[in-house]
């Protein structure tokens, strides 16, 4: 009886690792979302290149407060990013940026509707040096929109 329960626990184990491995994978390839078309996706990343556009200083750098790190970003486009999705209340698509020191950092911009097209609400620093940050706006401000 003890090998039964031994082999049980084993294939119940084996059925867990695998679902959790095909959530991981359809997660990391869920970064776009195609149901996200047309006047939809060209305003949303209107609304981000306006947005980086408005916030530059000084030539071609965006400043960026990183509230996490206290650090006063200088950043740099370096690719705007074609995945957008859906968290929450917020569109969600993101920008590659380097610093003076070459470092990479990741900022994802949270889009929202407006009456005329879209605006970028808030750009939050997603990842720096490959190093993600978690944030969960999928739980957050239930019937805000």
């Amino acid at each position: 009886m003890p090998h039964l329960q031994t082999r049980v626990l084993s294939v119940v184990t084996s059925l867990v690792l695998a679902t959790a491995v095909t959530f991981t994978v359809v997660g990391a390839l869920a970064a776009d979302d195609p149901s996200i078309q047309g006047d939809a996706r060209t305003g949303i990343q209107a609304a981000m290149t306006a947005y980086i556009a408005a916030q530059k200083v000084g030539g071609e750098s965006l400043l960026h407060y990183d509230a996490v790190s206290g650090d006063l970003r200088r950043l740099t486009l370096v690719e705007l990013h074609a995945g957008i999705v859906k968290k929450g209340h917020f569109f969600v698509s993101c920008a590659d940026f380097a610093q003076e020191d070459g470092t990479l950092v990741d900022v994802d911009f949270l889009v929202v509707p407006t009456d005329d097209g879209f605006r970028v609400n808030q750009a939050i620093v997603h990842s720096v040096a490959g190093k993600k940050r978690a944030y969960h706006l999928e739980q957050q401000w239930p019937g805000l929109f």
